[in-house]
């Protein structure tokens, strides 16, 4: 067998090679981008790319900054996506390592080298104030929101005395919220093209009706959202109000279908889900078996909670859900001496998987203690009244 050498000049020359490669990405690209006024512009998209394809997304800060390192030396393109406007700005630049590469991306000066069209610079102005205004709506919207969630969890470590000051504190959060983001959609609809932002707003806006307790505008809200901008969120926004649509009606055949069209709601998200996530499927047939609980309609929540147990069957809380489903809607009868009790199946094997799902968890106890219950009940009890007697008297 003959063995090449590699001569040791060779391996110095390689080990030379390595700093100049590490330097070559030494670039480090600072700017600013100015308005029509010449005042920083914030929160704007700047992407940098290179001739070669590599790219940057940036975006500007409260000063109109933006930065960049790690690039190598070269010609990139810096282009700034304005508001209103469906084509970036771009420009040109070459950068080089070691030295100061500065971009400053000011739209006034811009402008006026231009000799920009009037009326096509009112309609960029107009464009960019929409935005601006837009945003602001959206910011206090959203900041409305976190407050209220914010009193939702002091509500439940607060005192009897404490609660009524900050149950009206949620409640005038959420109006604020929902009179916001009304402004900030009346704002992106008149930017038809802007879809993507639009239905965040329709969104944030069906949270803050449904908060509210105004399902049925959370609803049409959520199905403005999903028309601009199908989305797996937006669908489990919409089952779940329109659940709590369902459980404010009083005509049997208008809960039926707003269940069934919840029910709908829950198939479409979890059909939108890349990669499926099993967690937020079973969320959404937990909320509509839920409301129907807690509206006492124990038979009609079954269904639903056996599809969130089959979506996600580590989900502690989805059995006992299902197991006080099934025991809400236990039957009774009566044979000679003795009340049988008629206990549909599949009630004691939800407990059983709500235990096993999380021994230790919150749930575990509360199944136990209804196992036992369960196992008493299935003996039958006596209605003789003198047998009713004895164990009165054995128990003393």
């Amino acid at each position: 067998m003959i063995r090449r050498l590699i001569p040791a000049w060779t391996v110095l020359a390689v080990a030379l090679l390595l700093p100049t490669i590490a330097a070559a990405q030494d670039v480090r690209v600072t700017g600013q981008v100015l308005d029509r006024d010449g005042k920083p512009w914030a929160g704007l998209t700047v992407v940098i790319k290179s001739d070669s394809g590599r790219s940057f997304t940036l975006k500007t800060d409260n000063q109109g900054k933006f930065s960049q390192i790690g690039l190598t030396p070269g010609v990139y393109s810096v282009s700034v996506n304005l508001p209103g406007q469906q084509q970036p700005y771009t420009e040109k630049h070459q950068f080089s390592s070691g030295e100061d590469n500065d971009v400053t991306i000011n739209f006034k000066a811009i402008a006026a080298q231009q000799g920009a069209n009037p009326e096509q610079e009112k309609k960029q102005q107009e464009a960019a104030n929409q935005f601006k205004n837009m945003k602001a709506h959206v910011d206090a919207g959203v900041a409305a929101l976190s407050s209220a969630e914010d009193v939702r969890k002091q509500l439940k470590t607060a005192s009897a005395d404490q609660k009524p000051a900050l149950e009206g504190q949620m409640k005038t959060d959420y109006q604020t919220a929902v009179t916001e983001l009304q402004q900030a959609e009346q704002a992106a609809a008149a930017n038809p093209k802007d879809t993507k932002n639009h239905a965040i707003i329709l969104s944030d806006l069906g949270v803050a009706y449904s908060n509210s307790g105004q399902y049925d505008q959370a609803v049409s809200s959520y199905q403005k959202a999903i028309e601009l901008n199908p989305q797996a969120g937006y669908y489990n926004g919409l089952s779940s109000s329109l659940a709590n649509s369902a459980a404010s009606q009083t005509d049997p055949a208008a809960v039926t279908s707003k269940i069934t069209d919840a029910g709908a709601a829950c198939d479409k998200a979890s059909a939108l889900q890349t990669p499926p996530n099993p967690t937020d499927t079973a969320r959404c047939w937990k909320n509509i078996g839920i409301v129907l609980s807690n509206k006492g309609d124990l038979k009609d929540a079954i269904a639903p909670l056996q599809k969130a147990t089959q979506a996600d069957p580590k989900d502690a809380q989805g059995w006992y859900l299902l197991g006080s489903a099934f025991t809400g809607t236990i039957d009774s009868k009566q044979e000679g001496d003795k009340m049988t009790y008629i206990i549909p199946p599949g009630t004691n094997d939800a407990y059983q998987k709500c235990i096993d799902a999380d021994p230790n968890g919150p749930y575990a106890a509360q199944c136990k203690t209804m196992l036992d219950s369960l196992a008493q009940m299935s003996g039958g009890a006596s209605t003789m009244v003198g047998e009713r007697k004895k164990t009165t008297k054995k128990s003393h």
